[in-house]
């Protein structure tokens, strides 16, 4: 019922900047609950990189804050995440996640829902 199509990951040099899409198509009425970026780099357990809401409230991780920025665009249905100042240690596959349906995730927050959606991935690459 939902699919979520990556893309935007390239190799670039520390210090630069990438924006990651995600296109989404969904069969539900309305938008997702939530919806989020993550990140796994190889030999690494999957981090949580940023989430938004459905009423825009955002959450990032302590490793990105302030270099990172989730949005959507609700009329494209497009997630984006804005990357600036890029890491080496930001090198991993990035992944969009959404739930469905709204208006709320168990729990009530985002940045613990478990997600039902998952998109394929978009490989970021920085180098030194």
């Amino acid at each position: 019922q939902v699919q979520l199509v990556e893309s935007g990951g390239a190799s670039v040099q520390a210090g630069g900047s990438l924006r990651l899409s995600c296109a989404t198509v969904s069969g539900y009425t309305g938008s997702s609950a939530c919806m989020g970026w993550y990140r796994q780099a190889p030999g690494k357990e999957r981090e949580d990189v940023a989430t938004i809401a459905n009423d825009g409230f955002t959450a990032y991780g302590e490793p990105v804050k302030g270099r990172f920025t989730i949005s959507k665009d609700n009329t494209e249905n497009t997630l984006y995440l804005q990357m600036n100042s890029l890491k080496p240690e930001d090198t991993a596959m990035y992944f969009c996640a959404a739930f469905f349906p709204p208006p709320t995730p168990p729990g009530g927050s985002c940045w613990t829902s478990p997600y039902n959606y998952w998109g394929q991935g978009t490989q970021v690459t920085v180098s030194s």
